[in-house]
């Protein structure tokens, strides 16, 4: 039930404030899939709320997947009737998109877990409550029902789930450590990437440390307090020091990075290494720590 009338908000912003476990796209995808009705009839998304309006939202039956199984071989850290958490590899995309019709995240997913995983993402993000780049590797929960999927989606909202990572910048990172808070939104120029954008983008908090200072780098432990897009990779360009391997945010530097060492590095070096959230069924906080992967391993000692 609506309390107070909003003559200026749309609904499904109005909705996305009242359920912010829930995205925008998902809630505007039930409304023009006819889920969610206003005073029993079919809602829009730019209608305005009003005093006394009855919301109700309908969650769909879980569609078959447009994605088919694949069998592809999954580091598997923990995995119970209600979620399974990953020790994702790199270059396995999260999810089918242009350019990435199959080989992805979801449909080793739906290989693995038989059809048993949430539908709140639509059919082509079945299980999915977050994600990382094609090439960061690191832990990884999915959802294999929608009250599992809504919980951690709640705690990721609400910025309850702990989540660290192993980053390998280039330079000599000063000071030892600090936070980084600035705005992240599209780029003005590149759509395809994101920038730091005060004023405009929306709020981003990146907290570090260093681990060790290397040649001509350093390893950084990151900690994301929010989960903007490419959000470390945006941040550490920001403050000077890309990362290693990072041919979006950091061309040219990895360009001197590898004059001065020799070295060029087979991707992004991001590691999601650490994961910790409350189990929404158990009520228990679960740790996780991902191994760091041979390629990881491998740059480090070339530059010790």
């Amino acid at each position: 039930m609506v309390e107070t009338s909003l003559p200026h908000a749309r609904l499904d912003v109005f909705l996305r404030s009242q359920l912010p476990q829930v995205s925008r796209a998902a809630i505007q995808r039930l409304i023009s899939q006819g889920h969610i009705l206003v005073n029993g009839l079919r809602a829009k998304n730019t209608q305005h709320p009003h005093a006394g309006d009855r919301i109700e939202i309908h969650w769909p039956e879980v569609e078959r997947p447009e994605a088919r199984p694949e069998a592809i071989a999954l580091h598997i850290l923990h995995e119970d009737a209600d979620l399974i958490v990953l020790n994702k590899q790199a270059g396995l995309v999260a999810h089918p998109s242009a350019g990435h019709a199959e080989h992805t995240l979801v449909n080793a997913l739906l290989h693995h877990c038989a059809g048993e995983l949430s539908g709140i993402g639509g059919v082509a993000r079945p299980g999915i409550v977050h994600r990382l780049d094609q090439d960061t590797t690191g832990c990884l929960v999915a959802a294999k029902n929608d009250a599992t999927h809504l919980a951690l989606a709640e705690q990721f909202a609400q910025r309850g789930v702990e989540k660290f990572y192993l980053v390998l910048v280039c330079g000599r990172v000063s000071p030892a450590a600090g936070e980084i808070r600035a705005a992240i939104g599209r780029h003005p120029n590149h759509r395809q990437r994101m920038a730091v954008a005060d004023g405009q983008g929306r709020d981003a908090w990146t907290s570090y440390r260093v681990v060790e200072p290397l040649r001509e780098a350093t390893l950084v432990e990151a900690r994301l307090h929010t989960g903007r897009t490419h959000q470390i990779r945006v941040h550490f360009q920001h403050l000077g020091f890309p990362l290693v391997g990072d041919a979006i945010y950091g061309k040219r530097f990895n360009k001197r990075f590898t004059d001065l060492t020799g070295l060029t590095a087979p991707r992004q070096m991001l590691h999601a290494h650490k994961l910790s959230f409350v189990h929404p069924v158990s009520g228990k906080r679960m740790n996780f720590l991902a191994p760091v992967p041979e390629d990881f391993e491998s740059t480090l000692a070339s530059l010790r």
